[in-house]
């Protein structure tokens, strides 16, 4: 079973996120900000991390540097989400590492569509 790893501060965005993504056969761990979501990465080892952007202290995109800088976890894709769909987001998600971006609210087949292709392209 694929697991996902969500970064998301906002908990009804991430229990109606994960629900959605366990109907769909995922397995969900969440983190509630940025460094619990760096220390999961590296302990749930997930196949895929949902990286919400504004998460307070630590955003999203210094999560994702961390993330990216440590061996065990670097290969990891992320999917930036965020309410802000400006190109300047999209520039900076990709920037430091972020193998795609999506827009809240989330459009769950569209998602499920990076997911799949992240995986795919990892596997590759």
């Amino acid at each position: 079973m694929t697991k996902i790893l969500l970064v998301e501060d906002n908990e009804m965005n991430r229990d109606m996120l994960t629900r959605r993504l366990v109907r769909h056969g995922f397995e969900v761990c969440c983190a509630p900000e940025g460094p619990t979501g760096v220390a999961m990465a590296e302990s749930e080892m997930p196949d895929i991390i949902l990286m919400d952007i504004a998460l307070g202290d630590m955003d999203g995109w210094e999560a994702t540097t961390l993330i990216k800088e440590r061996a065990s976890t670097a290969a990891i894709p992320i999917i930036a989400l965020t309410a802000h769909a400006l190109a300047t987001d999209r520039a900076k998600s990709v920037e430091v590492g972020c193998a795609d971006f999506d827009t809240k609210p989330v459009d769950l087949p569209r998602l499920l569509g990076k997911i799949s292709a992240c995986l795919e392209a990892r596997a590759a």
